[in-house]
Parts: C-alpha cells; sequence; structure tokens
C-alpha cells in the first residue's frame, strides 16, 4: 500500500506557533519565510500560498533549476563569491559545462549529477527534486523540532535491516549509487502494494509521469539510473520524499530516526541544547584531541577546509547577533541550520 498522505500544512504551520509559543520563541521568527525558503529551498513569496494550498506546482525542469540558482546564491563560498559551475562539477568529477544547462534552465541534470550537486551544497538528497508541499513540510517539521524497531526503520528508508545495523555502528555500506537506487525502487515495489497485494506494474508507475513502462525497464533491472523527470515521478507515485531514492544510508536513517523522534515525544517536551547533541553525535571530544597533534600549518589547512564546508552550507560569516538574525529571518549560529543531512 501507499505511503500515508502527508500531512496539512496548514495545520502543521499552527502547530509549530503553538509549540513556538510555549518554548518562549517567537513564531514570526520561527516561521520567517526567509528562514523557510533557505531551508525548502521554495521562493519566499510562494510560502504563504503552498502553505495555504493554492499554489500552483512549477515543471520540474523550472523547479530543480530555480533550486539550482538559489543554492548558488545563498550559499557562497568563503570569500562571498557565487561557487563557480567548474567548482561544483569538480566535486563530483564531471565538467562545468555539463551544469550548464541546469544554470541555464533549458535541461534537467543527470541523477548522478543531481545527487553530486546536493552533496556539494549540503543540503538533503530531495532538495531539487521535492515539489513547493513536500519541501515546505519538511521544512516546517524541521522548524518543530530513539531508534524504532529496525522493520520500521527499513520499510521508512529502503534501507536493509543489515545496512541499518551497520550505519547505527557508524560504518555504514558504500554503494555505487546505481546499485542503491534499484535496491531503493525495489524496496518500494516490495513495501508499497497494490490493493491486491501484488506489485504495481512499471507501466502503472511510468503512466503517472506520462511514461512509458520501458523506460523504468533497466532501472528495474539493476543495469541503468533513471532521469531525474522519472526519478521525481517514481517518488511523487509511492508518497514517498524527494530524496528517498537519492538520500546515501546515513541521511535516509537519520531522517527516518528525527519522524521517529517527533513521533515518540511528548508535544512541547523541551528539546536537548542542539550544540550538545551535535558535539556528541561527532565525538567531539576526539576530534580535538586528534587535531592537537597538527602542526601551525596544519590547523591552517584544517581552518580553510572549514571555511569551505562553512560556506557551501551558508553558514560563514552568519553572525550570532539577535538584531542580525531578525533582519534576516534566518537562524543564529548554533539554532536551527542548513548544514548537511539538516535541510
Amino acid at each position: 500500500m501507499r505511503a500515508a498522505p502527508r500531512p496539512d500544512l496548514a495545520a502543521l504551520w499552527r502547530r509549530v506557533e503553538e509549540l513556538s509559543e510555549r518554548r518562549g520563541q517567537d513564531p514570526a521568527q520561527i516561521l520567517a519565510t526567509r528562514r523557510l525558503s533557505h531551508l525548502s529551498g521554495v521562493e519566499p513569496a510562494r510560502i504563504p500560498s503552498v502553505v495555504a494550498g493554492t499554489a500552483a506546482e512549477e515543471p520540474l525542469e523550472q523547479r530543480v533549476h530555480r533550486r539550482f540558482l538559489r543554492l548558488r546564491s545563498t550559499r557562497r563560498d568563503k570569500h562571498g563569491r557565487e561557487w563557480s559551475l567548474a567548482a561544483i562539477a569538480a566535486d563530483f568529477d564531471a565538467p562545468g559545462a555539463s551544469l550548464g544547462p541546469l544554470n541555464a534552465g533549458t535541461g534537467l541534470p543527470r541523477l548522478g549529477h543531481a545527487a553530486g550537486v546536493q552533496r556539494f551544497f549540503g543540503v538533503h538528497a530531495g532538495f531539487l527534486l521535492a515539489d513547493s508541499k513536500s519541501a515546505v513540510e519538511r521544512a516546517l517539521a524541521l522548524t518543530s523540532d530513539g531508534p524504532g524497531d529496525l522493520e520500521h526503520l527499513s520499510h521508512l528508508t529502503g534501507m536493509t535491516t543489515q545496512a541499518i545495523r551497520l550505519t547505527l555502528d557508524g560504518r555504514p555500506p558504500r554503494l555505487p549509487l546505481k546499485e542503491q537506487v534499484h535496491q531503493r525502487f525495489e524496496h518500494l515495489r516490495r513495501t508499497r502494494l497494490r490493493e491486491d497485494g501484488q506489485p504495481h506494474s512499471l507501466s502503472a508507475i511510468a503512466k503517472s509521469f506520462d511514461a512509458s513502462g520501458q523506460s523504468l525497464t533497466r532501472l528495474a533491472q539493476g543495469e541503468g539510473l533513471p532521469n531525474l523527470a522519472a526519478a521525481a515521478g517514481i517518488q511523487r507515485f509511492y508518497g514517498v520524499e524527494g530524496g528517498f531514492l537519492l538520500a546515501d544510508d546515513t541521511e535516509a536513517l537519520a531522517t527516518a530516526l528525527a519522524a521517529v523522534e517527533r513521533e515518540l515525544e511528548p508535544a512541547g517536551q523541551q528539546q536537548e541544547n542542539p550544540m550538545l547533541a551535535v558535539m556528541r553525535a561527532h565525538d567531539v571530544r576526539n576530534i580535538v584531541a586528534r587535531a592537537g597533534r597538527l602542526s601551525p600549518r596544519g590547523w591552517k589547512s584544517l581552518a580553510d577546509h572549514l571555511d569551505d564546508l562553512l560556506a557551501r552550507e551558508g553558514q560563514l560569516g552568519r553572525p550570532g547577533a539577535a538584531g542580525a538574525d531578525r533582519d534576516s529571518g534566518e537562524p543564529a549560529a548554533g539554532g536551527h541550520t542548513a548544514g548537511r543531512g539538516a535541510v
């Protein structure tokens, strides 16, 4: 059977408002459209109509193009300049010209290139693909911020229970993208069945996005990747989020666990200090101990690398002063951020 319908955005918006007030936070700041836009990639002017359910969905090619331009304009390098197409593409061993059609809005990138762009900028694996409703829904869920059983997590992520165990132990499997997408697609077909208990046919899936069943044959056989439009259509057909096929195991599991945690957490319960949670999750003491063995030149290299990572994720040079954050509508350093796996 298909996934449950996504929640009503207006109701989710109201819950975030109420939760913010109970925690003594300003809902207007928490729900600032520029902040939600930064998290979701949806244009600020479109967010009210998306929440109200009155926004017409943009064609996929236009949506992916506009999200890419927003990434380049809002997540700049440490000098405040937009990342060049060559620098972005070099990160996944492709020529800068391969991103030309995406940058110009004249074509969709290959699936592997889309995954590379999202990894480069540290955004979630559905950032370019997600329709406006699911993108805003994800941003609102992040704003409102214990493993469940492995079978449930497997259903949510498309990962095998063994892969989940390895990932929880800090040893996530490293599958080639083609094999990962094939496995996730087969997982969807096996676990989201028709009313009669049979898998949906390739032709029925493809028909939902105006393609032929033949276009999915190579994917079903594990011999090739779908194009970006087909990947978006598959995820929409099964009602899963826009990064389901692309997310690496660590991100997929983190997303599922966050959803389970939100289900289990009593309304209004105080969250752990997010900085402490990050420090514990990434074993900061161990990192500092290892960094202490660096030479002065090594420290300089590490600082430069951190600046590059912060710039990619839109965090470099964002002051923690309350006035600056109120003006920008975005969270202060140490608050909700748009870093890897968090958007």
